[in-house]
Order: structure tokens, then C-alpha cells, then sequence
């Protein structure tokens, strides 16, 4: 009879806490503190302004990155542009190099890659692969192109590799 009166009660008590919970609104997170006091969420708009950040990067950002592997001698070569015109050639596995685009030529790279053709680019190559050609990897703003020698570049890639320093990705050994 104990037994019966013990879990009845708990029972009843279980079903009186759910529709309890029902009417809360809206139902809070369970507490897996293990006792401590946890503080209360931020409201919506206080995390946007506490987190909002402006529509410029910061200046040693990366704006593009491009790498250059293949040809006949197997050419491993990476180019970083940063947003301040600052970039870094790296040949292989030699010493980094670096240099400074002018404020034009940045921003005429900075063109290419925003010009709304640009992201209608193919994201993987399209032909077939040249003999002893190179492969070339196109990072900007976190997507990936890739496309190869042997096959039909459309203008704006075209007109992004004209803008890279140089004029042209690093093929060069």
C-alpha cells in the first residue's frame, strides 16, 4: 500500500509539472548546470549589435586565393591577395615572396571577383584535362573554383586572372 501511495503521488505530481510547463511560454532550455546558476539568454537584439560588424574587412584579410598545380615540371605554387593589396607568392616549397598591389589594381580585382558573372562561373572544370597542364584553385569569399588548361575559360575567370598580380596566375616554377 505504501508502494501505491508513494508512486500514485509521484504520479500525479509528474502530470501536474507537464501541465504546468504547457502554459509557460515560451518553454526554457533544460538545466544541465548541475545546480549552478545560469544567466539568462540575451535577448535577439542584443546579440545582433553586440556581434554586428561592418561591411569592411579587415585589411589583412585574404580577398583571393589562388593555387597553381600540374604542368610538366609539377608546379605547386599559391598566391594570397589580402584586402589591403598586400600579397604573398609562394613557389613550391621555396621562400614565401611578397608585394603590393596598388589601390587600383585592388580594386580591379576586387571587381572581377564581385561582378555578378564571376559567381556564375563553374564551380569544377568543365573540359577535358590538357596534357601536362595546369589546374588552378580559386578561393573567394569561402567558394571554390577550379578549372584547368584545355578548356573554355569564361571572361569574368578570364578577367579575374588578368587582375591577379602579375596578370595571370603563378605558373611559373
Amino acid at each position: 500500500m505504501e508502494y501505491a501511495k508513494r508512486y500514485g503521488a509521484a504520479a500525479v505530481l509528474a502530470a501536474v509539472v507537464a501541465l504546468a510547463g504547457c502554459a509557460q511560454s515560451p518553454a526554457a532550455p533544460p538545466d544541465d548546470s548541475g545546480g549552478l546558476s545560469v544567466p539568462p539568454a540575451p535577448s535577439p537584439s542584443a546579440t545582433a549589435t553586440a556581434t554586428a560588424r561592418t561591411d569592411r574587412p579587415a585589411p589583412q584579410e585574404v580577398l583571393v586565393e589562388v593555387v597553381v598545380n600540374g604542368g610538366f615540371a609539377g608546379v605547386r605554387n599559391k598566391l594570397v591577395v589580402r584586402h589591403d593589396g598586400s600579397y604573398e607568392l609562394r613557389k613550391g616549397t621555396g621562400e614565401p615572396t611578397s608585394g603590393r598591389m596598388t589601390k587600383t589594381q585592388v580594386a580591379e580585382l576586387r571587381a572581377a571577383l564581385e561582378d555578378p558573372a564571376y559567381a556564375r562561373v563553374p564551380d569544377r572544370p568543365t573540359g577535358a584535362p590538357a596534357p601536362d597542364g595546369f589546374e588552378y584553385y580559386v578561393t573567394y569569399a569561402y567558394r571554390l573554383v577550379v578549372t584547368r588548361d584545355g578548356e573554355d575559360r569564361p571572361p569574368a575567370l578570364k578577367r579575374v586572372f588578368k587582375a591577379l598580380p602579375e596578370g595571370h596566375p603563378p605558373t611559373a616554377p
